[in-house]
């Protein structure tokens, strides 16, 4: 990105991604020319003429920059924001903007879909984001937790598990984050578990989300077959007051 930065003389230079165009509306959308020049910027327009999304990556030439926010300074102009404010000034400025095509990996999180489809594409064997790739590593926060408990009633599967799980069911393709707790019988598949949730017995959870702390009482069936479901932070499920 920076190479192309500098091939282009470019003042700044926009890291963009291809999109689907019935996503594209929630993002940020340049367009540009043949060379990959910025043309014009849309905010999350509702019918984008083109699908390259912003990622929020950006290379600017200091110097023009610095010009840029001073003269806006004391013309008491908001340059706060990037999308709103900085890259309109520039194409308005006729400043060389030019699009870097990134093609790794990049996911948007704004929503619940793509917050379960990021999840889930960081296991198995054919994920696109690889957790074993020494050359870029993912760096989390260390939980101070017991070994993880898999009792002799329980099968898992393509599955990450982190410290201080226990489990007395079966776990496949779903990510258990730290101290989660699966009693006998329950079965969680395709679900991403936050921190300390609680899986009743016989419990059976396919393609949700389980906010941190969560109760999901014995029986409940959280199925997101259609739509993936979602249970919030310390929310109790199916769990009556007297248990």
């Amino acid at each position: 990105m920076l190479q192309s930065h500098k091939d282009n003389l470019a003042s700044l230079t926009v890291a963009v991604l291809d999109v689907p165009l019935k996503e594209a509306s929630r993002f940020g959308i340049m367009n540009t020319d043949n060379s990959n020049r910025i043309v014009e910027f849309e905010e999350k327009p509702k019918q984008p003429k083109s699908t390259k999304a912003s990622m929020g990556i950006y290379i600017f030439e200091w110097k023009r920059l610095r010009s840029m926010l001073v003269d806006a300074e004391k013309n008491n102009i908001d340059m706060s924001d990037f999308g709103q404010n900085v890259i309109p000034a520039y194409l308005e400025a006729g400043e060389r903007v030019y699009a870097y095509h990134f093609s790794g990996y990049w996911k948007d999180v704004g929503t619940i879909e793509s917050l379960w489809e990021a999840n889930m594409e960081y296991i198995g064997e054919n994920n696109a984001l690889d957790s074993r790739n020494r050359s870029w590593k993912i760096y989390s926060k260390n939980h101070i937790a017991p070994p993880n408990f898999i009792s002799e009633h329980s099968e898992v599967k393509d599955s990450l598990i982190v410290d201080g799980c226990f489990i007395s069911g079966k776990v496949d393709h779903s990510i258990l984050s730290a101290n989660v707790q699966m009693k006998l019988g329950s079965e969680i598949k395709d679900s991403f578990i936050m921190s300390g949730a609680i899986i009743g017995e016989r419990a059976r959870i396919t393609r949700a989300i389980i906010g941190e702390g969560a109760v999901i009482g014995n029986d409940v069936v959280i199925d997101g077959t259609n739509e993936i479901q979602v249970v919030g932070y310390n929310e109790v499920v199916g769990v009556s007051n007297e248990e």
